[in-house]
């Protein structure tokens, strides 16, 4: 007699379960997500805004590029892994089918000044955008301990992909890239 109890009580228990399951909550329309995406610097963060003066004298500003795919790639002059990945980013930035795709590539200068930026990138044919972080405010916002270190932001703003190393070639950038361009 002592089995049927038993049987019951875990019938009920599953029943019970099953309905609190489905009493959770409504499910998000459209495939929204219920609740909005934490701002941070790791895969699947939204990525921290910030604006940055460009060579140009440009202001910048992270937030302003919501609707395109971006490149941001931190970097310094005086890093030998840096300066030797700079020419696939250019070939990248040159590349008329991620142009069509409104890939946007920024290279934030960590703690460098203008002439020293401005005298590298002409001395190597580089001609994207760069901002320079002269306090290093953004590089500490995003938690860089290295350089280069490359985030890829989908068109929602959302960190798809983070490299800390140089690229070998163009191939491995534009691999990270179609992550973030549909």
């Amino acid at each position: 007699m002592n089995k049927v109890p038993k049987a019951i009580l875990s019938v009920i228990l599953t029943l019970v379960l099953l309905l609190a399951g489905c009493f959770a909550g409504p499910e998000p329309l459209d495939g929204e997500s219920p609740t909005a995406p934490v701002e941070g610097t790791q895969v699947g963060n939204l990525a921290p805004d910030f604006q940055l003066q460009s060579l140009d004298g440009q202001t910048v500003s992270l937030g302003n590029l919501r609707g395109k795919p971006v490149l941001i790639n931190f970097w310094a002059t005086r890093c030998p892994s840096c300066v030797s990945e700079m020419p696939y980013i250019q070939e990248v930035f040159e590349d008329k089918e991620w142009l069509d795709k409104g890939l946007v590539i920024l290279a934030v200068d960590i703690g460098e000044s203008p002439s020293t930026v401005e005298n590298f990138m002409q001395n190597h044919n580089l001609s994207f955008t760069v901002l320079l972080d002269i306090k290093q405010d953004v590089a500490r916002r995003y938690n860089i301990t290295g350089t280069p270190t490359t985030f890829f932001i989908d068109k929602d703003g959302i960190i798809q992909d983070k490299v800390i190393d140089a690229f070998q070639n163009k191939t491995q950038i534009e691999n990270r890239v179609s992550k973030i361009i549909p």
